[in-house]
């Protein structure tokens, strides 16, 4: 069992602009299931072969999906993050970075109490190497799949460990981008805490950034 993400991973993206739906694309190649994406004015329509909607809670209950990922533009994306937890969704993804303070303070407050866990913003996202499984922008084609998690502030240091990891035959369990930005959903403490309770996890990677004591406490 891997941590956030496994074989059962359903994926909805929440904005299918450029950048998402390439994104897109790249983990239904690295085999992601995308099961739904999300766009207000073509409900109906495809976008490489998936099904958009224009809600988050007609796609939860039209086709199961039980993971989003956020590539809405920063003025809007809170509002999408709130529809994503609106919906239960159990793990929500956000990539936008620039987002306002307090629009992230309205959803941390938000999230008290309920059953979604936030991954970002501002971050690199989540995969698991073992069931090929990528809701993000990591590059796929850099990881192995093995026993080693690895937590991480920064989107580029992450994929320069892993790829060092890779290069020496260390494979990852779960990676985890918890992002930069001074308001978060998943601090890396609490990142770390869910690897440490993984059993196909035995050891795990901290990767740090400059600035704030995350680092000392995780």
């Amino acid at each position: 069992m891997s941590v956030l993400l496994d074989a059962n991973t359903r994926l909805l993206v929440q904005g299918i602009g450029t950048e998402g739906t390439n994104h897109m694309k790249r983990s239904i190649d690295y085999g992601t299931n995308v099961v739904a994406a999300i766009h207000p004015r073509r409900g109906g329509e495809q976008q490489e072969g998936v099904p958009i909607f224009t809600t988050v809670d007609q796609a939860v209950r039209e086709t199961g999906a039980n993971v989003s990922i956020i590539f809405v533009p920063a003025p809007f994306a809170a509002d999408a993050m709130l529809e994503a937890v609106a919906a239960d969704i159990p793990l929500v993804v956000c990539i936008t970075e620039g987002i306002p303070v307090m629009d992230m303070v309205r959803v941390k407050r938000t999230l008290s109490g309920r059953k979604s866990i936030l991954i970002g913003p501002n971050c690199p996202g989540v995969i698991t190497p073992s069931t090929k499984t990528r809701v993000g922008i990591m590059p796929g084609d850099v990881f192995l799949p093995g026993k080693v998690g690895v937590v991480s502030r920064s989107g580029t240091l992450v994929y320069e460990v892993v790829a060092q990891l890779t290069s020496l035959g260390i494979g990852q369990s779960t990676c985890i981008g918890v992002g930069g930005d001074p308001i978060i959903g998943t601090r890396q403490v609490e990142a770390v805490r869910l690897l440490n309770e993984d059993p196909d996890t035995d050891a795990i990677v901290l990767v740090g950034e400059i600035g704030g004591s995350a680092e000392q406490e995780a």
